[in-house]
């Protein structure tokens, strides 16, 4: 099965950090948050990559171009122009790059992808979201549910804490409690190659038409993940993800 990612957004809400680089690209713990994506999805056996790219994308390109180079140890001998690879260290994947367009919208860039896609149902998320849900699982429920889309279904936090108050006594502080109990939409699809002729052209975004129609014509199911979800949308965010990953407390690095 193949995994297709959303990498081509500007990622303005955390500008701090995307102006020389996609948002993909930002490190969480010196590597990509894209990397992180790549290896969830690998450990439970998906290695071919679909990567959708865009505002920046040479600089993906560059990455992948150079990552064996990056994972292992080397002794450049200038004087006899030789490059000598110690300790070789890749991992088992295969990654396509396709340009999608600097504006193309998420749907457009999902229908551009379509001549790397096969018949089989595909994995599909965004480039800059990590959670613990098992993948497995979710490919297991997409396939007895037999509908041609599965999303994964979270419940987000509070991006603030929450002061309980009586009167202008603070009676408790709540750090960053769970939502309101709505589910929403948290990535991590399971798609049959059929959803994308619900996508018309680039200007078309997967979650307005698309999934509308798909929900309308009962052909979208959701899986509910009650574990480990968040977005990298700004840098409070990403420097949250830093310290679960410093302090050796990452839930999404199941690997």
């Amino acid at each position: 099965m193949k995994a297709v990612i959303l990498a081509g957004g500007l990622g303005t809400r955390i500008s701090e950090e995307t102006d020389l680089k996609p948002k993909p690209m930002v490190e969480i713990g010196g590597m990509p948050v894209l990397w992180h994506i790549m290896k969830i999805y690998s450990h439970y056996g998906i290695n071919d990559f679909i990567i959708c790219l865009g505002y920046k994308g040479y600089v993906i390109k560059e990455y992948f171009a150079n990552y064996f180079l990056h994972m292992s140890d080397i002794t450049f001998d200038m004087k006899n122009n030789e490059m000598q690879v110690h300790h070789k260290s890749a991992e088992p994947w295969r990654v396509t790059l396709v340009d999608t367009g600097a504006e193309t919208m998420t749907g457009g860039r999902l229908k551009r992808v379509k001549s790397y896609l096969d018949e089989e149902d595909f994995c599909f998320t965004y480039g800059d979201g990590l959670s613990d849900v098992n993948i497995s699982e979710l490919i297991q429920f997409h396939k007895t549910q037999k509908k041609l889309a599965t999303l994964t279904a979270v419940i987000p936090r509070e991006r603030f804490g929450v002061l309980e108050l009586e009167g202008h006594k603070i009676k408790q502080f709540k750090e960053k409690p769970r939502g309101d109990g709505s589910w929403i939409n948290g990535g991590f699809f399971v798609l049959s190659p059929k959803v994308i002729d619900y996508i018309t052209d680039d200007t078309v975004t997967w979650e307005q038409e698309p999934m509308h129609h798909l929900a309308e014509n009962g052909q979208m199911n959701a899986f509910f993940h009650e574990g480990f979800w968040q977005p990298m949308d700004t840098l409070r965010e990403k420097k949250m993800l830093e310290n679960l990953w410093t302090t050796n407390k990452a839930p999404w690095k199941v690997w």
